[in-house]
């Protein structure tokens, strides 16, 4: 069948009509905040303390717009007789948002959780040149930075909590033993209230001597 003349035209009328009959919304923004989604990619925080300069955030980097500088440090030996060792020092992590395309590929990457997502996104600038935020900035979005979700309830707890949890109540039963040395040395002797046997009666299991004689 072929289509009548002029009916895709009045489709199109017909939505437009639909849309401006239809009451709009308008957000108050500034002056209330829009309900983010929590996987909001705004900008990207940094975690300082877990960076070892690796440089594979700025290798993978499609835009090149990520910018490290480092320096090694040389560590004295931790024991007698042992070796020195010798670490990489950040000294400047920056990003340029003015090129990055908000791929996350940096923060896939990262094999040390130093890079997040943070759903900030108030950051224009009057001036393209300072869009390069340096890592102190980085570092004021790590805050805005919302928790993971929750775990499935019949998931495996991580290996980690499960480590520091067990670490956590060795050491609590420590601290309980040297607070109250007593009862823990009574509880691991196995001593308290026994009443001993009678002389002669001999032990549990064991029958008393026969009258007039020795046993």
């Amino acid at each position: 069948m072929a289509p009548i003349p002029g009916s895709g035209l009045a489709k199109g009328l017909a939505v437009t009509l639909r849309t401006m009959t239809r009451k709009s919304h308008t957000a108050q923004y500034p002056d209330v905040q829009p309900d983010l989604p929590p996987r909001t990619r705004g900008v990207i925080g940094l975690f300082e303390e877990n960076c070892t300069v690796c440089m594979l955030c700025a290798r993978e980097c499609p835009d090149w717009c990520i910018y490290i500088d480092s320096h090694k440090e040389t560590l004295p030996a931790t024991a007698p007789g042992g070796r020195e060792r010798s670490r990489n020092v950040l000294d400047r992590f920056a990003i340029d948002f003015a090129l990055c395309m908000y791929c996350g590929i940096c923060i896939e990457v990262c094999p040390f959780d130093a890079l997040f997502w943070s759903p900030e996104f108030e950051y224009a600038e009057t001036d393209i040149h300072e869009l390069t935020h340096e890592r102190d900035k980085l570092r004021e979005w790590m805050w805005t930075v919302p928790e993971p979700p929750a775990l499935d309830p019949g998931a495996e707890e991580p290996k980690e909590l499960a480590a520091a949890r067990k670490t956590a109540e060795k050491l609590a039963a420590a601290e309980a033993a040297q607070a109250d040395p007593a009862a823990g040395a009574a509880g691991a002797t196995g001593t308290g209230d026994v009443t001993p046997p009678a002389p002669g009666t001999g032990g549990p299991g064991q029958q008393p001597p026969a009258e007039g004689g020795t046993a």
